[in-house]
């Protein structure tokens, strides 16, 4: 058997191939293979050189491409059926809620050199896009991500007692098919119904959107725009920043949509 090769977790960050860390973009010029995740967006793959072997590994809810564990087969295999370098590209960071650490543990096992490059996370990426500061003096003492995918056959849940806290910023990761289960809880919790809610779909990317509304319209408001996948939730007082912050960098993502 060959030489192990190396394999490299990449975070691909939240879309915009700007905000690749200078590492990740020196990985990608160098990679003899990159399997990639459906979030990493199209201007990322057009940073990759050509003669570089691509492997789709996307992963939708109720829509997998691969289950987790043959990706994780796949990565052993392919590190050890010769020696070459290998990056694993996942939308945003791959320790939060990317599975990179199951990846890592796979690989720690087979005996295979890794190594965890960190990405710019889209709750990160989205808000700054959008204007929505996570924390902010008097309003957001601190934040809190929270994934909305679930279990299979199993309902969607969270503490209660973690949605309350009125000085912290709530980002729902993969939550769109959950809205009305997440409304409830957040109601339930106690918080107001007129509470702001942002709905951030292509975080950072041209043709970003952003939706505001209150927990008591975000159901139906994301109906009625037809919010689609990759979207962020995002919940508390620092949505109201979103008109005075947000404005000025949502223009320029249009003008450039149109060029």
């Amino acid at each position: 058997m060959a030489a192990a090769s190396k394999v490299w977790l990449v975070g691909a960050g939240p879309g915009d191939p700007e905000l690749l860390t200078v590492k990740a973009q020196r990985l990608l010029r160098e990679a003899d293979v990159v399997v990639y995740d459906r979030l990493v967006s199209q201007a990322i793959l057009g940073l990759i050189p050509r003669g570089v072997q691509l492997i789709y590994a996307g992963k939708a809810c109720g829509n997998h491409s691969m289950a987790q564990e043959d990706i994780n087969r796949m990565l052993v295999r392919l590190a050890q059926s010769r020696s070459r370098r290998i990056v694993r590209l996942k939308g945003g960071d791959p320790y939060i809620f990317g599975r990179g650490s199951e990846e890592a543990r796979a690989l720690q096992r087979a005996g295979i050199p890794f190594e965890v490059v960190p990405g710019i996370t889209a709750a990160q990426g989205a808000a700054a896009s959008a204007g929505i500061p996570l924390t902010h003096r008097g309003m957001a003492r601190r934040f809190q991500l929270i994934t909305g995918h679930f279990q299979q056959n199993q309902p969607w849940s969270v503490q209660e007692a973690a949605l309350a806290d009125k000085q912290q910023t709530l980002v729902f990761y993969m939550a769109l098919g959950q809205l009305e289960s997440i409304r409830a809880a957040l109601l339930r919790a106690g918080r107001a119904p007129d509470t702001p809610v942002a709905l951030v779909e292509q975080a950072t990317l041209p043709n970003q959107r952003v939706l505001q509304t209150t927990i008591s319209e975000m159901v139906d408001a994301a109906r009625r725009a037809e919010v689609e996948p990759p979207a962020l939730v995002m919940v508390g007082e620092t949505v109201r920043l979103a008109r005075e912050l947000g404005g000025r960098q949502q223009k320029m993502r249009e003008e450039q949509a149109r060029v």
